[in-house]
């Protein structure tokens, strides 16, 4: 593996923005706590700030401090009086807060972009209504989605993990604003690590939920605390940085990425272990090393981790051998068909592609230029900006999209690994 940055051999260290499943998560919990939450190094993205205008309209306070930390007050329940809420791109927002909504009172209409209307919400509106909420989901993903509250008594409750755990995750932080205990039994549950994400966030904000037996999570009534919170660098994100060391033979260091991260996907730094990269995870941080060669010939499930399937094969036609990833079904129903736009993207770079309804293989070989299709997707624009650093001339037909998670992340890019003679860069209209 030849590497063209100019930065092989080198010691890195990333600066990365914290982490948005963590940042929406403890935005919803201290909105349901009882006092003034702080969240140190939020992170500060399109769909952060689309959640915290939709808790503004809900009357939840949300304060900036000199530092940049949020300060969130919150009431000890749910909201009350009804709103109109807009969601914009963000599904977390639309997931996170009709639950949040159903148990305070008042009448509640959720809406979001195109986008967002096509993903799925139906599961999610049928849960609360079996709740006993009153429920309308009026389009064909099921925004707008028409609320009507008056608080949640309890119960038991059956829920489809399978398209998202997103939809698992908002009935489990609402649940402890319930009138009674509530148990949600839980079937083919997908992306697992994020339901670990959002009990630790609970339990940080003191709830009292259990996890009976695997698949059946108890939630006693209580609420939540006010509390402190630091938000870790998000792992997603660092995966980009991470498989960029991977192929131009750096070494990387994302800080605050540690041993107990509570993110799921740092476990991405195993793959690319696997495909032959030196990697150490610390107490306080994670370092990847790209050792002169990708290697490919094996297959690896990243259902657990689908965000950062995208990175892994973004950067496979580089790998020595044939790399499949399985388990990914889940991913079609994303910001964009992810399988689909991967698949789409590398077939218009010459690179051999097979996929199935929950898998995808890609043949390593040449790189030719192409235009990239984001697909207004930033998981897109990112992962091929990776492979941009090895083959050069693809152009991002919608860079700015990045800025849904990580509105800095080309000036990163570019300042960890800047553009020397020859060497790729996934732009827009070849733009530096």
């Amino acid at each position: 593996m030849t590497t063209s940055t100019g930065t092989a051999g080198r010691a890195l260290t990333a600066r990365i923005p914290g982490s948005k499943s963590l940042t929406n998560r403890a935005l919803l919990l201290a909105a349901a706590a009882d006092g003034t939450s702080v969240l140190r190094a939020p992170l500060v993205s399109d769909d952060t700030l689309a959640f915290r205008a939709a808790l503004d309209d809900l009357g939840v306070a949300v304060e900036t401090g000199p530092d940049g930390a949020w300060a969130v007050t919150g009431a000890g329940r749910g909201p009350v009086g009804g709103a109109r809420i807009w969601c914009a791109d963000a599904g977390t927002a639309a997931r996170f807060l009709p639950p949040f909504a159903a148990a305070g009172a008042g009448a509640y209409v959720f809406d979001g972009s195109d986008q967002l209307r096509a993903r799925p919400l139906r599961a999610l509106a049928d849960a609360l209504e079996r709740l006993g909420v009153s429920v309308r989901a009026t389009g064909a993903g099921g925004l707008p989605l028409h609320l009507s509250a008056d608080g949640v008594d309890g119960g038991e409750l059956a829920v489809d993990g399978g398209l998202s755990s997103q939809f698992l995750s908002g009935l489990l932080m609402a649940a402890p604003l319930a009138r009674g205990p509530l148990t949600l039994t839980v079937r083919d549950l997908v992306s697992r690590p994020y339901i670990d994400m959002t009990l630790a966030l609970m339990r940080r904000f003191g709830a009292d939920v259990t996890e009976e037996s695997p698949g059946v999570f108890v939630a006693a009534p209580g609420g939540y605390t006010a509390t402190d919170l630091p938000v870790e660098p998000d792992a997603s994100t660092a995966s980009y940085v991470f498989a960029a060391a991977a192929v131009t033979g750096a070494t990387l260091t994302v800080p605050g990425l540690g041993r107990d991260s509570l993110q799921g996907d740092l476990g991405f730094v195993e793959v690319l272990r696997t495909a032959g990269a030196r990697v150490e995870i610390g107490a306080d941080a994670t370092t990847v090393t790209g050792t002169g060669r990708l290697r490919g010939g094996f297959e690896v499930d990243m259902g657990p981790i689908s965000d950062t399937f995208m990175t892994l094969a973004a950067i496979a036609p580089l790998a020595d051998g044939p790399i499949t990833v399985r388990g990914i079904g889940h991913a079609r129903l994303k910001e964009s068909d992810r399988i689909a736009a991967v698949a789409e993207n590398l077939a218009a770079c010459g690179v051999t592609v097979e996929t199935g309804p929950d898998w995808l293989t890609v043949r390593p070989g040449p790189v030719r230029p192409a235009t990239i299709a984001c697909h207004r997707d930033h998981r897109i624009a990112m992962a091929f900006s990776v492979l941009g650093l090895r083959a050069p001339g693809l152009v991002l037909d919608d860079p700015a999209c990045v800025a849904k998670t990580f509105p800095g992340f080309h000036a990163e890019l570019e300042r960890l690994f800047p553009t020397q003679g020859g060497s790729g860069r996934a732009t827009e209209g070849g733009a530096r």
